[in-house]
């Protein structure tokens, strides 16, 4: 064995173990989900074609499918046919609705539908084998199993159908109809026989007739699901609750299984051997492809087929055990996921520009009182600071020590720069002198006697000695009119002046 063929047969054996391992104790389980995956890709048996069978030498369509002309396919449609046209009165179950001879008898037709799959698979090839004597670019051109059928059955011998036929508008879509009738133009095969002809018209009706039954089958099984999982199929619909329903392999093994699980029933997991598998989605089921998800934008339809998924296992549990048959649980639940979808889609709220807001830091405590006064002075800036911070535009400073250039001392020692040092005192926050200590320092500052030059800020030079043109040399008092002048002002306009009894004349008051 080679390598590639031993990797084939890994391929395969895993395969098979994560199909028995996913949907534990089904009735029918691995067929059913094959069948459907057939379905799901338009009939088409996905075996590669150098291991299918060769029909091509086969006499009959009824040699090799058997199906229509069984015993059990015939009792089945004939029950169907009967409950059909005596729907049930009581629609109340009691026990476990697997012991229901309804529910018997439709999970055995979701067992039949994935048997005529396989049927129409076989009818397939065997058409195809037959008609590739005539036209065999046709395979390619339709690659759907139904459609090929009825194309063949349309066509026959009489390739020249092909332009404006109405009822293959019917079938196939108008550019593939253009490329059909070109293609048939040019095509090399021969014309049938009349037997052959004959067995290709006898295997097209039986593959239309079978087709015919399996949607009669979904009719029923779809009418009854109301029936039998009422809260499951208000959910999904009743179409896509009887395929998983069936898939699965009844009811209770639905309710068994795991929301994750649920939502891969029916997943297409195999792809077709000579075709592109871009437009297949991975780990999409028929939840996904139901009506309440495909309703969504794509970009949510996962996420929606997740969510329904989970509600259709509570769903199904609730209907094995009989639960809710008016289907209360059921719109409960579809309300949810309505609302869920609806919160999905909102546009997203407009930002508003909103202002910062204030700041949680707490106010600092403001110290105040006379020390606090006091150390605001002692530490306020100086003059000889301010003049040592200030610097001269345009001019190259003198470095104030050697060590330590790029250091200069500003404005000080330069012309202009005033006083060297001064407390500096806020008038605003300065304590307030009382009267009576503004009279007792200006008692203090008040001269007697002689005057100094220490304490008057007068020139040195000054001398009482003045020379007159009368007398010659005459000592005088510089400052006599000065102090004459001080002391009208510390009389009348003084800090400690007060008002004064002034007495009028004639009137008599004061």
């Amino acid at each position: 064995m080679s390598l590639a063929d031993e990797l084939l047969a890994d391929l395969e054996e895993a395969g098979d173990e994560g199909e028995d391992g996913l949907y534990p104790g089904g009735e029918g389980e691995g067929s059913d989900e094959e069948g459907r995956d057939r379905e799901a890709n338009g009939g088409l048996d996905d075996i590669p074609e150098e291991m299918e069978l060769d029909y091509s030498g086969t006499e009959s369509v009824a040699s090799i499918a058997k199906l229509r002309n069984s015993k059990s396919f015939s009792e089945i449609m004939e029950k169907i046919a009967q409950y059909v046209g005596n729907p049930r009165k009581n629609t109340d179950v009691s026990g476990p609705v697997e012991a229901d001879p309804e529910y018997r008898l439709i999970v055995a037709a979701n067992n039949l539908t994935v048997e005529i799959d396989n049927e129409l698979n076989i009818i397939h090839k065997f058409v195809r084998d037959k008609y590739s004597k005539r036209f065999p670019e046709l395979e390619s051109l339709v690659p759907n199993a139904l459609d090929y059928i009825r194309t063949v059955k349309e066509l026959g011998n009489n390739l020249e159908k092909c332009k404006n036929n109405e009822i293959l508008q019917q079938i196939l879509t108008n550019a593939t109809i253009m490329v059909v009738s070109v293609t048939a133009s040019t095509t090399q095969g021969t014309l049938l026989g009349e037997e052959e002809l004959q067995r290709l018209e006898e295997a097209c009706d039986m593959a239309l007739e079978l087709n015919q039954s399996k949607h009669r089958i979904y009719e029923y099984v779809e009418s009854r699901m109301s029936f039998i999982a009422p809260n499951l199929s208000i959910i999904v619909g009743a179409s896509t609750a009887a395929k998983i329903m069936g898939i699965a392999g009844g009811l209770t093994n639905l309710s068994k299984m795991p929301a994750c699980n649920l939502m891969l029933l029916g997943a297409q997991r195999k792809t077709l051997s000579g075709f592109s598998s871009t437009s297949l989605l991975p780990h999409t089921g028929y939840i996904y492809h139901c009506d309440v998800v495909q309703s969504l934008p794509p970009d949510l339809r996962r996420k929606a087929a997740r969510l329904v998924s989970a509600k259709c296992t509570l769903a199904a549990r609730v209907d094995s055990f009989h639960e809710s048959p008016d289907g209360k649980v059921g719109y409960d639940l579809k309300e949810e996921i309505e609302r869920k979808f609806d919160k999905w889609q909102e546009p997203p709220p407009v930002k508003q520009v909103k202002p910062l807001p204030a700041p949680l830091d707490p106010s600092r405590k403001k110290r105040g009182g006379r020390r606090y006064r006091k150390m605001k002075e002692r530490l306020g800036l100086t003059e000889i600071r301010k003049h040592a911070n200030r610097m001269t535009f345009a001019e190259i400073e003198d470095d104030a020590y050697q060590e330590d250039l790029g250091f200069s001392l500003g404005q000080l020692g330069k012309s202009g720069s005033g006083r060297v040092r001064q407390a500096q005192v806020n008038d605003a926050t300065k304590a307030r002198i009382s009267k009576s200590l503004q009279r007792t320092l200006q008692k203090q500052s008040m001269t007697y006697g002689g005057k100094s030059t220490v304490r008057d800020r007068s020139s040195g030079t000054s001398s009482s000695v003045a020379f007159t043109p009368l007398q010659g040399l005459e000592i005088v008092n510089p400052q006599a009119a000065e102090k004459k002048v001080a002391e009208a002002n510390q009389k009348y306009f003084s800090n400690m002046a007060e008002f004064l009894k002034v007495k009028r004349e004639g009137d008599g008051k004061v």
